[in-house]
């Protein structure tokens, strides 16, 4: 980990934007894979067709954690990233320091600290620490089934999405 200096800009970090080119030449190949490249279409049905695929391929968010890096979760997590900046004006990918601590941790370790997210959002250009989309997380979210207090919880990925923008609205009147 280290100190990103002042001029620091997120959206243009180097590992970041090797990512993004990565991914979206990957892109045809992961939604062919995925079921069809007609399928992902960055609408409501290919969110879930997305969630059906992450419900059928795991069992616990900790085995997205410890695959995050295989080529099917890589591409997931570009995807709805990249939903939700087509969906949200002026959106970008980023590549945030650690809120905590000020730090930016390595992107995409082979080994996750658990108490760094090392992996892109998107979010508004200006938008403050800890007001960003982290797909990973989202990615994860989608195979909890309880809350702390042991309550169901059955979140769908398009609900995620959609209720962050209502929240974001409610907050705005």
């Amino acid at each position: 980990m280290t100190t990103p200096h002042s001029d620091y800009d997120s959206t243009r970090h180097p590992d970041l934007l090797v990512w993004l080119t990565e991914r979206q030449a990957a892109f045809e190949r992961w939604a062919r894979e995925a079921g069809g490249v007609d399928r992902f279409d960055f609408s409501d049905a290919s969110l879930d067709a997305l969630e059906d695929l992450v419900k059928e391929s795991f069992a616990e968010s900790e085995e997205i954690t410890a695959q995050r890096r295989s080529p099917f979760v890589q591409g997931a997590v570009w995807y709805i990233g990249e939903t939700l900046r087509r969906r949200r004006e002026g959106w970008v990918w980023k590549f945030e320091p650690d809120v905590t601590f000020g730090l930016l941790p390595a992107f995409y370790p082979a080994v996750p600290d658990p108490a760094y997210l090392d992996t892109p959002c998107v979010g508004a250009p200006d938008a403050k620490p800890g007001e960003h989309w982290y797909p990973l997380n989202t990615l994860r979210r989608l195979l909890v089934t309880e809350d702390e207090f042991d309550n169901p919880i059955d979140e769908r990925l398009v609900g995620m999405i959609e209720g962050w923008y209502d929240e974001d609205e409610e907050d705005d009147e």
